[in-house]
């Protein structure tokens, strides 16, 4: 099954896109909000882009009116998806940007919260996954996370949230990464993953920047081409940690 928004198609057999499905609204036309209302149970409705006044900040609004202005793209779509699938998350990163707006009012710079809560929103993936898994991540040890450890893969999840993310995987790239927010939370379902990151979710954790970045590309069966383990030789891509450093000291003489 594939959506055409005219400036990409869906792909909804994609592993990442799979525990979307379920709430996937029909589209048809060109109306993405529209197709958005069509789901009976959404927290949120979804109005046209022009909706939105002038000079009124977006997060602000969608938490006075309850309501998201929407554009008539795979962005937007997919902003409206998370709604949809993450209610729970989706309404507390809402009312955390809401909150500090109310303190700090609109700025050109967001602030380090408010930076937290966009690349949040705009490109961060929840692991469900054995310690192992998590400590590889951790260390940046792509050769032992992804092929010493890959039969552990097995008995893990990655769910991606970022809107961003899964508009930029319409078009596959290797060198696309998301955001792991590091938070391990044991459930069996994504409503109750929903309900877990939403309650978890507070300023002074996302202000500690709780993010391990993952080239999604790397995770077994999401792609053919990484079951050449070829694939992982890429340091442009999966760069050792040591490399990291040895750049940045380079840089700093």
């Amino acid at each position: 099954m594939a959506h055409d928004l005219h400036c990409g198609v869906i792909n909804w057999s994609a592993p990442w896109l799979l525990p979307y499905v379920a709430t996937a609204p029909v589209f048809t036309g060109t109306d993405v909000a529209k197709s958005l209302n069509a789901v009976s149970d959404s927290p949120v409705r979804f109005v046209p882009q022009s909706v939105l006044p002038d000079g009124q900040a977006y997060e602000q609004f969608i938490f006075d009116t309850q309501t998201v202005p929407t554009r008539d793209n795979l962005h937007d779509f997919f902003n409206g998806l998370c709604w949809l699938t993450f209610p729970q998350t989706k309404k507390k990163l809402n009312e955390l940007q809401a909150a500090h707006i109310a303190v700090d009012g609109v700025r050109q710079t967001r602030g380090v919260v408010r930076d937290a809560l966009t690349l949040f929103d705009e490109n961060a993936a929840f692991l469900l996954a054995p310690q192992p898994l998590w400590d590889a991540l951790f260390a940046r040890d792509w050769q032992r996370l992804f092929i010493e450890l890959r039969p552990l893969w097995a008995n893990a999840q990655l769910v991606l949230f970022g809107h961003a993310l899964l508009e930029k995987l319409v078009s596959p790239r290797k060198a696309i990464t998301a955001h792991v927010y590091c938070a391990q939370p044991a459930i069996d379902s994504i409503a109750e993953l929903d309900a877990w990151i939403a309650a978890d979710l507070t300023a002074p954790k996302l202000a500690g920047k709780p993010f391990a970045p993952l080239p999604v590309l790397g995770v077994p069966g999401w792609t053919f081409e990484n079951e050449k383990l070829s694939f992982y030789e890429d340091i442009l891509v999966f760069r050792p940690e040591s490399q990291k450093i040895r750049i940045r000291r380079t840089a700093g003489k």
